[in-house]
């Protein structure tokens, strides 16, 4: 068994649509970063390499790389599933939190959940989602951006 964290953040834009966890949310801001900026498959990438000790999403998917420019995090962690699979580990189960002020995410949670576990190849309840709001504190709190964590559990696979 491997254990891993993952911590993503990005700011809010203009002009870019806002995704999470592979899931468009209705917001009138977007993420702004070299990919879709998807802040909780980020995290949850992270987490995934972080248990495996494959090093990092920079590493593996660097914002200086053209082939990554706009592309979804979902193809991200397909990948990351693929690196996972070759080291010989799968995935038991996610825990994952967005801090956002806004927009409210509550009714996407369930979605973006079913979202990660199908791109994992776990079963829904094995991926948890949540989201707490920073109570207006710091830079989450005046709205600048949103960030995720996520922690990972690992075992190696039984081949």
């Amino acid at each position: 068994m491997r254990v891993g964290i993952g911590y993503d953040l990005h700011a809010l834009v203009e002009g870019r649509p806002l995704v999470l966890g592979g899931v468009e949310v209705p917001h009138g801001r977007g993420l702004r970063g070299h990919s879709d900026a998807d802040v909780l498959t980020h995290a949850v990438i992270d987490a995934l390499l972080g248990a495996a000790a494959l090093g990092t999403i920079g590493e593996h998917f660097p914002d200086s790389d053209p082939r990554f420019a706009g592309v979804s995090s979902l193809a991200l962690l397909d990948e990351t599933m693929r690196l996972l699979g070759a080291a010989g580990y799968r995935v038991v189960n996610v825990d994952s939190v967005v801090v956002a002020q806004e927009p409210r995410l509550q009714p996407l949670l369930g979605t973006m959940a079913r979202t990660l576990a199908d791109r994992m190849g776990v079963a829904g309840s094995c991926v948890a989602v949540k989201a707490t709001s920073p109570e207006g504190l710091g830079a989450m709190g005046r709205r600048e951006g949103i960030a995720a964590q996520a922690v990972a559990l690992l075992e190696a696979s039984r081949e």
